[in-house]
């Protein structure tokens, strides 16, 4: 370890901190004594320890410098291991430094003895971070954790006597990593070391220089050596004392052994190593390899060892760092910088120990493509061109040949287009458009390859926006052209010359606009495009002087051709009744993907039959179903899109199989129906090959829901008697056929009755309708089967759910009254015999004509008028509001209403209101309306009586009764237009902030206060009367303000004796009032006069009394006054309560009363607290007279 000491006046030259050194900590600087820098190093594989002021605990890892601080020069104690000391060394530069040995030791040649270990100073040391020791087994070299047991590691102790003190972690083997040093063998110290581990430690430590009486020193490939007189290895001059070194375990081990061991091993120390090998070298990367090296222990056995890679690069601080620290043989560096020149070199650690470096391998770095520049920067621009400039990256040993400006023609779909190459940092940009953004890139190139682009940056040109064209129109489009036309802008002259530009993208071709048209016409054909495709246009427009920002994108697509026909028709899954029809799409399908496809069939022969569409749809099969068997069918196929039709393909033919039997005819009956039985007969399959081997199966069926068919005959033959059966019972039967292939399909049901049932469905009435309220029904008298009926019952209603009961007997006819007018009704009819009653017929509508609409309802005069407009003024002295409910139109819309008042009649539209103007006032009217139709017109309504209200009040006159300065009373008096009467009332209106007039008082009075007013404040008012007869206008505008405010009353003011005669008065201030200066006036009662006098007027809020007599009393009192900026005007307030004091000769100070006499001021009740007290005063006769009463009964 060294501990290298340095005088604050001299330039201390440091090398760069490494990632994990401590930095200079500010408060080790003190300017204001003579100061030393003490270095500490801690090598690399070694822990440091700091306890700072705080008493908190700092580690340090190596390696590292720590620069320290000496106030004084004095360098402070340091603790060491037993059987290590520490030595003052200074070199020719005067530079110190405190080396931690073994007893004996050689010094380094660089380093002169010329300073003993006995000139060790214990020095109080500047304030600063402890040094204090660790459990770390690096103490000990020869010995690994594993050797020693816990209990045995050496704790270090501080002494109390020095406030700083340093205590080194160092491994002291590691002081040999830098330079070789022998030492002889270390004498025997006075008492015996009583601790196993530490005897041990050293042995080990000792037996490095046994049988060696001289030092030999080999630094940098040469030797010296240094003698003693004494044949020590001490400082020369100098012994080196025998005792036991500061920190060392006081010694209470049981078995004590002698620190002299005839037996001592040999430090492994490792040898040099050969110049590193350096391969594989890029232009960030080489590949560094070295070989082994054999260090060989005292055991005979290889210790562990690991290798620190070192590397210098010239172009920077010029110092080794260590770059990789391991047991490997190679390392690649990596992040290094192209075409510069590097130095490495290799050592050795062995069990902590640090052996000397290799000889430095140079190599340099190839060559790379430049770095990637800084974005281009604008130096000028204008209208039409910018003006770039960029700065040169790092070459990376290759000159900068040429630079690529890239643009993006300020479309903003980042899209680079190159615009100048070549080797000037800067390029004019020129014919931009102006107020436009372009957006910029640039690389560099050199002879070995090109950057990167540096960020894309946005300049602008200067001027306004141009004018951005509108878009162009679609007039038509084909399968291969579109016809676009545009306008010519407004803003052009006539005398202008301008150009159309016509850009088309094909997002097939990419996403560029290619120009398609440039001229001066106004419509464009764009022709050879593809069918049913999608094209984007856009439109500039240029001038002489300006070119146009693109216009909007118009998007189009061009129609589509007529399709092939589909080809490779197929049937298959042929059944009796069905088959799969399958088809692929047509070779060319007209430019358009959505394709419906449409099948049609023809039965037998194609000359008789027609084409019938099976199917229609985007599907390519399709099944057929409900066919006949054993028939033959033709296909053909054809396909639809927008465009048309196509061709029909050819005809494929198919024949459905033959099936087993078909469907027969369903059963009839044969004879009379008996109550028990009947017979039935049928007829074979409507189709089908005969055959002998035919069998049938009748199955019958009884009506109730969920029965199921029994088989009641199987033969060959198509007649059957079915018996036991229930009289007046109907019955389902059903016949199939059979043969050689199954069965073939149930026949219809039919549905057979026996005897004695009830009468069937009776035929439909037929209705007649004379008029709007009445309808005469008719019917037939209905055939009886078997027995006679009884009776009809005749259902009528608007609908199914609302039929109901309207007539029941044996008639034929019934007449329905009291319907309403265009209104639709149904009725249906049923007979009734003694069996039961049979099934309704079906239902009849019919509708009644329309008639004249019914009376008017509701009719009535309203206060608010509906749907009134602000132009049309209403007045309930002169006008009318009328109002009614809308009547039933009986089947034809009201057109209008007639409203009869005396000989006058008022026509209006179809509405449900409506105002009568220009009536007197006070006055009563009769009134009847009636609504029409295209029938006539109706009834009219009960007749209405009203009266128009009388004219209302005009506003009275509004006056100021009253002004305040936060207050103003009003008062108004009656109308001058008639007589008021007492429900009269008036509406108070003030103009707020908005201008805007705000009701502040209703009521039936005729004065008003307002309060809470700002003083010397214009307000404007306007007053309105209300009676019956409604509201009256309002008034003209009437303004008033309000005065100014009085000062506050002040307190009463303090008064203090001065020296002498005199006092000092003094009373508290108030701030400006809306800008208005206050001043204050003093007035003094003093001896025998009666009246107060003014002493004094002025800003100030104090005033010395002078010439003031011994033992007389006084009196002063103050007021404040403010002066109006505007009217000149002083406005005073009240005085203050007076202060009261006497002049005393035997007191020091001025003996002031508390008699404070305060003048009584009249003071008037207000309206609500002599409301109060009257309505408290009548509570207290009440509770009186109350309580006599009780004691009188």
């Amino acid at each position: 370890m060294f501990v290298t000491m340095m005088m604050m006046d001299q330039m201390l030259d440091l090398p760069p901190p490494l990632s994990n050194e401590v930095a200079m900590m500010h408060h080790m600087i003190n300017g204001d004594a003579p100061q030393q820098v003490i270095l500490v190093q801690v090598n690399p594989g070694e822990t440091f320890t700091i306890r700072t002021e705080d008493g908190a605990l700092q580690c340090i890892q190596g390696p590292a410098e720590v620069p320290m601080m000496s106030p004084n020069g004095s360098i402070p104690p340091i603790h060491v291991p037993p059987g290590y000391i520490s030595q003052v060394l200074e070199d020719n530069t005067g530079v110190r430094r405190v080396v931690v040995t073994p007893h004996s030791e050689c010094y380094p040649p660089s380093y002169s003895p010329a300073l003993s270990p006995s000139h060790h100073i214990h020095h109080p040391y500047l304030t600063h971070p402890h040094f204090i020791p660790t459990s770390h087994t690096s103490y000990y070299p020869p010995v690994s954790p594993g050797d020693m047991p816990p209990h045995q590691f050496y704790q270090h102790r501080l002494p109390p006597i020095y406030p700083e003190e340093i205590i080194p972690l160092y491994n002291v083997s590691s002081f040999m990593g830098h330079e070789e040093y022998c030492k002889p063998p270390p004498k025997k110290l006075k008492q015996p070391v009583e601790r196993t581990g530490l005897s041990q430690v050293t042995s080990s430590l000792s037996s490095s220089y046994k049988n060696t009486t001289t030092c030999t020193t080999t630094a940098n490939g040469y030797s010296k050596s240094h003698s003693s007189p004494g044949g020590g290895g001490g400082s020369p001059g100098s012994k080196r004392p025998d005792r036991r070194a500061r920190g060392s375990p006081k010694h209470s081990d049981t078995e004590p052994q002698d620190l002299d061991v005839d037996t001592r091993r040999v430090q492994a120390v490792p040898s040099g190593l050969d110049k590193p090998q350096v391969s594989k070298v890029q232009s960030r990367s080489a590949l560094v390899s070295w070989t082994s090296v054999s260090v060989l222990g005292s055991s005979g056995r290889v210790p562990s060892c690991s290798y620190e890679l070192q590397l210098k690069d010239k172009g920077r601080d010029g110092k080794y760092k260590v770059v990789y620290s391991g047991e490997e043989l190679q390392y690649t560096l990596t992040d290094l910088r192209p075409a510069t020149d590097y130095h490495v070199r290799v050592s050795t650690v062995c069990n902590s120990v640090k052996g000397p470096s290799s000889d430095a391998r140079a190599f340099t770095t190839h060559g790379a493509p430049p770095d990637t520049p800084l974005p281009p920067r604008l130096s000028h621009r204008t209208k039409s061109s910018l003006t770039l400039q960029w700065k040169p990256p790092a070459d990376n040993g290759s000159k900068i040949t040429n630079y690529v400006l890239e643009w993006d023609e300020g479309k903003k779909n980042s899209i680079f287009r190159e615009y100048y190459v070549g080797h000037q940092r800067h390029c004019k940009v020129m014919g931009l458009c102006p107020a436009v953004g372009y957006t910029f890139r640039v690389a560099a190139l050199n002879d070995i390859g090109a950057s990167g682009f540096s960020t894309e940056v946005v300049f602008n040109t200067t001027g306004s926006l141009p004018q951005t064209s509108l878009p162009p129109r679609l007039a038509q489009a084909g399968p291969s052209w579109v016809m676009l036309e545009w306008t010519r802008p407004n803003s052009c002259s006539v005398e202008e010359v301008v150009t159309y530009t016509l850009e088309m993208q094909d997002e097939s071709k990419g996403l560029d606009f290619q120009t398609v048209y440039s001229g001066l016409e106004l419509n464009r054909k764009v022709e050879t495009l593809k069918r049913n495709a999608q094209y984007k246009f856009r439109l500039f427009t240029c001038s002489g002087e300006w070119r146009s920002a693109p216009s909007s994108l118009l998007v189009c697509k061009t129609t589509p051709e007529r399709p092939g026909p589909p080809v490779n028709p197929a049937v298959n899954a042929v059944t009796y009744h069905s088959f799969c029809v399958t088809w692929e799409p047509p070779q060319d399908d007209g430019g358009s993907g959505d394709l419906t496809y449409v099948l049609e069939i023809s039965e037998g022969n194609l000359e008789e039959s027609q084409w019938v569409t099976l199917y229609r749809g985007p599907e390519r099969k399709h099944l057929c179903e409900d066919l006949k068997p054993g028939t033959s069918y033709s296909l053909r196929l054809s396909c639809v899109n927008v465009a048309g039709q196509s061709p029909c393909s050819d005809d494929l033919t198919v024949r459905t199989h033959i099936p087993p039997p078909g469907r027969c005819q369903p059963p009839s009956i044969v004879g009379n129906v008996k109550h028990k039985e009947m017979t039935l007969q049928w007829d074979g399959p409507l189709y089908g090959e005969e055959s002998e081997n035919v069998e049938f199966s009748l199955e019958m069926c009884a009506m109730e829901e969920g029965s199921e068919p029994t088989e009641v005959y199987c033969g060959s033959k198509t007649e059957c008697t079915v018996g036991n059966l229930l009289p007046g019972t109907t019955y389902r039967f059903q016949v199939r056929a059979a043969n050689s292939a199954g069965y073939g399909p149930h026949s219809e049901c039919v549905e057979i009755s026996t005897a004695a049932g009830p009468p069937g469905q009776c035929s439909p009435p037929a209705i007649n309708v004379p008029s709007h309220t009445c309808a005469d029904v008719t019917w037939e008298n209905e055939v009886s089967s078997g027995i006679d009926i009884s009776e009809y019952r005749l259902d009528w209603g608007h609908d199914l759910d609302s039929l109901e009961l309207v007539y029941s007997g044996t008639g034929t006819c019934f007449q329905i009254s009291n319907l309403e007018a265009s209104t639709n009704y149904c009725c249906r009819l049923q007979a009734v015999n003694q069996a039961g009653a049979g099934p309704y017929s079906d239902l009849v509508m019919c509708r009644t004509p329309a008639a004249a609409p019914d009376v008017v309802s509701g009719f009535r005069c309203i206060d608010h008028p509906l749907n009134l407009t602000e132009n049309e003024p209403f007045s309930h002295s002169t006008c009318l509001a009328l109002t009614w409910d809308e009547p039933h139109c009986n089947g034809a819309e009201i057109s209008s209403y007639s409203i009869s008042m005396g000989d006058r009649i008022f026509t209006t539209r179809n509405v449900t209101s409506h105002i009568i103007r220009d009536l007197l006032p006070d006055s009563e009217y009769s009134l009847q309306i009636r609504a029409e139709n295209e029938m006539g017109p109706g009834p009219f309504s009960q007749t209405l009586t009203v009266r128009t209200r009388p004219l209302p009040p005009s506003p009275p006159r509004l006056e100021c009764a009253a002004v305040g300065p936060q207050s103003l009373k009003l008062r108004w008096g009656f109308s001058s237009r008639s007589l008021l009467t007492d429900d009269t009332s008036y509406i108070l209106q003030m103009e707020d902030r908005n201008q805007r007039f705000v009701a502040v008082y209703r009521g039936s009075s005729h004065t008003f206060k307002l309060q809470r007013l700002n003083e010397s404040s214009r307000y404007r008012f306007r007053i309105q009367a209300v009676s019956e007869a409604g509201e009256g206008p309002f008034s003209e505008t009437y303004t008033f303000s309000t005065t100014k405010s009085l000062p506050q009353t002040l307190k009463a003011p303090r008064v203090v004796q001065q020296e002498g005669n005199a006092c000092e008065v003094t009373w508290e201030s108030i701030p400006p009032m809306r800008g208005d200066r206050i001043s204050y006036v003093l007035q003094v009662l003093g001896g025998r006069d009666s009246d107060y006098k003014q002493v004094y007027k002025g800003d100030e809020t104090s005033f010395q009394l002078s010439g003031l007599q011994w033992n007389t009393d006084y009196r002063v009192r103050v007021f404040a006054c403010r002066c109006c900026v505007d009217t000149l005007q002083e406005l005073c307030g009240s005085f203050s309560p007076s202060a009261h004091f006497n002049l005393r000769r035997s007191d020091t100070t001025l003996a002031v009363e508390a008699d404070i006499t305060r003048v009584p001021m009249g003071k008037t009740l207000t309206d609500e607290q002599f409301a109060g007290l009257i309505v408290f005063g009548v509570a207290f006769l009440s509770v009186l007279m109350a309580f006599l009463l009780q004691l009188l009964i």
